[in-house]
């Protein structure tokens, strides 16, 4: 025979987040779980950011891993089905909800396996521009161009797929971090193009050095730092700062 498990109501785990030396519960889908002994879960505080003795349904939608890494810890047992939080999302077509059911990578990966490319290659386009400068080496140079092309290219899945997780993980919320990607990373993306077009048009921008190879250069470093920017407040929203 099964042993029923004992049930709680959303007001008994207020009780069990940590402090005083109290257990650390967290809900997830109604299931009441101990994350007691997890290191990621000191003083019942969760990268800074996810406090216990919450029903954290909603939240671990957002987060960069799935559901599944609840299973290595007990549960302990469940709350009642009418507090339980069950969100459904009336927004999403069904063949995404369908999808997501049969691959979950498909809700919670595209953006952040894409959105590296651009970042790296942004910064690796500045970076080998000048090694050429420092070698006298222009193949670098012609390497740092070849890099601007994946930085722009890469750019477009980039934003589209941060819209679509933006949509699917944080509910279209207006958050600080969201809202600064979505100024800076179109105006990468129009700097990036205008970069391109001007070294397409001058190939020799800094073969023979002007006024202008200084500003050639300014818009690299400027695009450089325009994805180090989106790259950082991207890992604030998956690892919060502890004070933030």
């Amino acid at each position: 025979m099964t042993e029923s498990k004992k049930e709680f109501t959303l007001e008994d785990i207020k009780a069990y987040d940590g402090s005083g030396g109290q257990p650390v519960y967290i809900v997830y889908m109604g299931r009441v779980i101990d994350v007691t002994k997890s290191p990621l879960w000191p003083a019942g505080h969760h990268m800074g950011t996810h406090k216990a003795g919450h029903d954290l349904t909603s939240e671990l939608a957002a987060a960069p891993h799935g559901p599944e890494v609840l299973d290595r810890y007990p549960e302990v047992g469940l709350v009642r089905p009418s507090e339980a939080e069950q969100p459904v999302r009336q927004d999403i077509p069904i063949f995404l909800t369908r999808l997501f059911h049969a691959v979950p990578l498909a809700k919670r990966h595209p953006h952040p396996m894409v959105v590296h490319f651009p970042i790296v290659f942004m910064m690796a386009a500045a970076g080998f521009t000048f090694l050429a400068l420092l070698t006298g080496h222009r193949s670098f140079e012609l390497t740092g161009w070849y890099c601007l092309w994946g930085g722009v290219l890469f750019s477009l899945p980039a934003i589209a797929t941060g819209l679509f997780t933006w949509w699917i993980n944080y509910h279209a919320r207006w958050l600080r971090q969201v809202t600064i990607k979505m100024i800076l990373s179109p105006l990468m993306l129009l700097l990036g193009i205008a970069t391109l077009v001007w070294r397409c048009l001058d190939p020799e921008i800094l073969v023979f050095w002007r006024p202008l190879s200084y500003l050639y250069l300014g818009c690299l470093l400027a695009l450089a730092s325009l994805a180090g920017a989106i790259g950082w407040f991207g890992g604030t929203l998956s690892f919060p700062l502890e004070n933030d």
